[in-house]
């Protein structure tokens, strides 16, 4: 009876342990390794990029650019030009077209400069893109070459089995021949 319940103990313990790694290995890696992808990889992708766009190269475009050039360039111009043309003298046109050729040389600079800014952030995003499409791209054609050389692995394995038993087949059918043609012959002389 004693060792009964010993032996059940032991079994159960076993079964135990044996269920737990399984369960744990299967289960913890199954779940660590797609949550993490999903996690890290999709979620980096969606926080970073898309709000960096969307928060940091939109708004400020927005904000800083377009109320930048309301703000003081519309009014400015609005205002030093309407008060110097009422003065109306030579000097002081001559001296409103240069300063308004000013500011429109350093409005296409500053432009010019933001443009560029926003192409090279938009080259790095491109990049990056290219880039994790790349690593996709070679994940697939691994998986696809691995399964290829499995495919390939079993149907020479399943081919040298058939050859071998078509090879087994004849010679025990050839031995089978002999055997009874040597039966005939021994009969035949009896």
């Amino acid at each position: 009876m004693f060792n009964n319940r010993q032996k059940n103990r032991q079994v159960g313990r076993h079964v135990y342990i044996h269920t737990n790694i399984h369960t744990y290995k299967h289960t913890y890696m199954h779940a660590c390794m797609h949550t993490y992808i999903h996690t890290y990889i999709h979620t980096y992708i969606h926080t970073y990029i898309h709000t960096y766009i969307h928060t940091y190269i939109y708004t400020y475009i927005h904000t800083y650019i377009h109320t930048y050039i309301h703000t003081y360039i519309h009014t400015y111009i609005h205002t030093y030009i309407h008060t110097y043309r009422h003065t109306d003298t030579q000097t002081h046109r001559h001296t409103d077209t240069q300063t308004h050729r000013h500011i429109q040389r350093q409005i296409d600079i500053h432009t010019f400069t933001q443009t560029h800014r926003y192409t090279d952030r938009q080259t790095c995003i491109h990049t990056y893109t290219y880039r994790l499409t790349d690593i996709q791209t070679n994940i697939q054609t691994q998986i696809h070459t691995d399964r290829q050389t499995d495919i390939q692995t079993y149907r020479q394995t399943e081919t040298q089995k058939n050859i071998h038993a078509y090879t087994h087949t004849q010679t025990h059918r050839q031995t089978q021949r002999q055997a009874d043609t040597h039966i005939h012959l021994n009969r035949h002389t009896e």
